[in-house]
Order: structure tokens, then C-alpha cells, then sequence
């Protein structure tokens, strides 16, 4: 919540206006979706899973040093694809409208810690919805990190780059942690409702699915070379969970994203609804490869405004977003990856100090922030 509303040029027709453009880019590509759109996506399906029962028959041999470098890579790779380009938008609903009851949001599960219902409910219902509003977006910071420097300081804040650290690290298992929302739900009483236990219940169910596939089966399956695969499986779950709190990381967190209060939102318009998706987030440049690794949520103030669209139409819709940008004035926060994890996690720093010079606030303002 900056000082100074950049937006507040815009008058309420204009940013009407501005939704009425933004539907016209949606409908523009949902008509023209198709055979193209969905051999795409078979293609990635088809090569994600070639690469990773490859990299995992390599690691079979995975006592020789080379094997292990090259099967460790390739399940990496095969790992960061499942969760960003293939799982992440599959979940979102970008292929229902091809109707394949294989490759459709309701059936598909993911290589991840979450079940993909729970994660649909937090992150698609909740994180989308209520992008960048304090206390109600679970997606930023986590649960476990200052965001804003109107919100209240405590000393516990100190530690928020140690925590963000360990979080990026063991990422999966963080979602999973705030899909079931564990810092209201572990309380006493929160602990016998009957819905979280059965949440509660399949995240264990998933957990135990995970570690029996990448740390029992597949090590036992390499013989001799159980403790390499053993190592090689842990370190392609390492940089897959790094990779991806890192992509995420630099499209809500850089400097020159706003946050939002939540009564900013009441009777929030369909304009103003895009208007906060376009300025909660921030997109990453770099070459068609890169946007691929980041499951295309490098464009992601084009997912945030179309998040049911085909993720490999982002590229062709960010040149009109961005033009639409410079129509109306507004910053399009983007850069280079090594600059916007930079930036992240310069913010992540500077926010677990206490403010220099304190602010003033309304009282409705300061019960609202120390709520967050």
C-alpha cells in the first residue's frame, strides 16, 4: 500500500473502460483456441514424461558420478515441468475446453505433496480472487512473512529471511501447510472440525504417496545404487521446490508490486477487479526456454488476468496487456529473472526491519493490518 495511489489518475469510466478491453483480448483468444492449442499441450504431457522415466532409469546406475549428474538434471527438469507448465495449468481449467477426461482439471493429480483439489481451492479460488489483499491471500508471504510496511513490526519478523529460505527449500510442503491453513487450524478446538481432519487426512495420504514413489521404490529399484538415488531424488525435489518459490516469488513480491487492504475490495467492478490483478503483479523477461521452465507464469500479470487461458497464448497477449498499460499510464513491472529475485528478496530483508520512521494510520486502518 504505497503513499501515493498509482492509479489514482484513472477515472471510474476509464477503468471500466479498461475491462471491456481486457474481455474483448480473452474472448479473442478463447475463439480462436484449438487443434494447435491442445497438440501442444499432449506434446509437453507426452515429452515431461519420457524425460522423467528416462532420468529415472539413468539413475539406476547412479553410483557412476555421470550418471548421477545426468539423471539428477533430467528429473529436475522432468519435476519443474509436471508442477509449472503441465499441473499448475491444468489445475487452473486453461485444457477443459478440450473435453480429454486426461488432461482436464477435475481428474488431473500432480507430482506434489498437495492434493490437487485442496491446492485448487486455495489458490485458484482464494489467491485469485483476493490477489495481494492483506489477510486474505494466503499466497503472500506465506503466512510467515511481513509484505507491507504499514503493517505492524515484531520482532518474529526478524527471521523472515531464514524463514523464506527454509520455506523455497521444502517448498511443496509449505503449500501444502497453507492449503490446510494450519495457522488457524491447529488451534485446539480447530483441530477436531471434521472437515480439516479430512483434509488434514489426504495431505497425509499424498505425503505418504510421494515419499513411498521418490525415496523407497525408485532407491530400491537401483540396487547398489540406492543412496545415490536416494540423493538424486531429494536434489531434484530441492531445485524443483527452489525453482518454483523462486518463479512465484518474483511475480507478486518485487519492488513496485502493490499489496491491498482488504476493504479496498468491497463492490469491487469487473474493471477494477483486472485493474488489482495488473498492478499485484509483476512478469519476468527472458527467452521462449525460460518462459517454459516458469510454466509461463513468467507473463504473470497476463495469467492473473486470464488465468483460464492456455498458458503458451500468454507470450501473444502480453503485446496487447502491455500496450494497454502504456494507454492508461500504469507500470509494467518486469526484468530479468536474476533481477526480480533480487528485488524479491531485497523486500523480504527490508521488511523484517522495523520501519525507519513510523507511519500514521487511521484506527480502522491499523486494526485492519494488525489482523493480517
Amino acid at each position: 500500500m504505497t503513499a501515493i495511489d498509482p492509479t489514482a489518475h484513472l477515472t471510474a469510466e476509464q477503468i471500466e473502460e479498461l475491462g471491456r478491453e481486457l474481455d474483448a483480448i480473452r474472448d479473442e483468444v478463447i475463439a480462436d483456441r484449438g487443434e494447435k492449442d491442445a497438440a501442444y499441450i499432449r506434446k509437453v504431457i507426452s515429452a515431461q514424461r519420457k524425460l522423467e522415466l528416462v532420468s529415472r532409469g539413468v539413475l539406476l546406475f547412479s553410483f557412476f558420478p555421470p550418471a548421477w549428474l545426468i539423471g539428477t538434471a533430467g528429473l529436475s527438469v522432468a519435476k519443474i515441468m509436471d508442477n509449472m507448465e503441465i499441473g499448475h495449468n491444468i489445475l487452473h481449467g486453461q485444457w477443459d475446453w478440450m473435453r480429454d477426461p486426461k488432461i482436464h482439471s477435475t481428474t488431473w493429480e500432480w507430482d506434489h505433496v498437495s492434493p490437487s483439489e485442496q491446492w485448487k481451492h486455495s489458490h485458484n479460488e482464494l489467491h485469485h480472487t483476493y490477489t495481494n489483499v492483506i489477510g486474505k491471500d494466503n499466497d503472500l508471504g506465506y503466512g510467515i512473512m511481513r509484505v507491507d510496511e504499514d503493517q505492524r513490526w515484531h520482532p518474529f519478523h526478524l527471521g523472515q529471511p531464514l524463514w523464506n529460505f527454509i520455506n523455497a527449500c521444502f517448498f511443496e510442503y509449505g503449500i501444502a501447510a497453507y492449503d490446510l491453513e494450519l495457522g488457524k487450524n491447529l488451534h485446539k478446538r480447530r483441530r477436531k472440525n471434521p472437515e480439516f481432519r479430512a483434509r488434514a487426512k489426504a495431505v497425509g495420504r499424498k505425503i505418504r504417496k510421494q515419499v513411498l514413489k521418490d525415496y523407497v521404490i525408485h532407491p530400491l529399484l537401483s540396487g547398489p545404487s540406492f543412496l545415490t538415488t536416494l540423493a538424486a531424488t531429494f536434489t531434484a525435489n530441492l531445485v524443483r521446490n527452489i525453482w518454483t518459490h523462486s518463479v512465484i516469488m518474483c511475480g507478486h513480491f518485487p519492488e513496485g508490486v502493490q499489496v491491498f487492504e482488504r476493504r479496498s475490495i468491497k463492490g469491487e467492478t469487473r474493471g477494477q477487479w483486472y485493474l488489482r490483478q495488473m498492478m499485484g503483479s509483476a512478469n519476468i523477461s527472458g527467452s521462449k526456454a525460460m518462459h517454459f521452465m516458469t510454466g509461463n507464469l513468467s507473463h504473470q500479470i497476463e495469467h492473473h488476468l486470464f488465468p483460464d487461458l492456455p498458458s503458451n497464448r500468454y507470450a501473444e497477449v502480453a503485446v496487447k496487456v502491455r500496450a494497454l498499460f502504456e494507454k492508461y499510464e500504469l507500470e509494467y513491472v518486469t526484468g530479468p529473472l536474476p533481477k526480480q529475485v533480487f528485488s524479491a528478496w531485497h523486500k523480504v530483508f527490508r521488511l523484517s526491519l522495523p520501519n525507519k520512521k513510523p507511519k500514521v494510520k487511521t484506527p480502522d486502518r491499523e486494526q485492519e493490518l494488525v489482523a493480517a
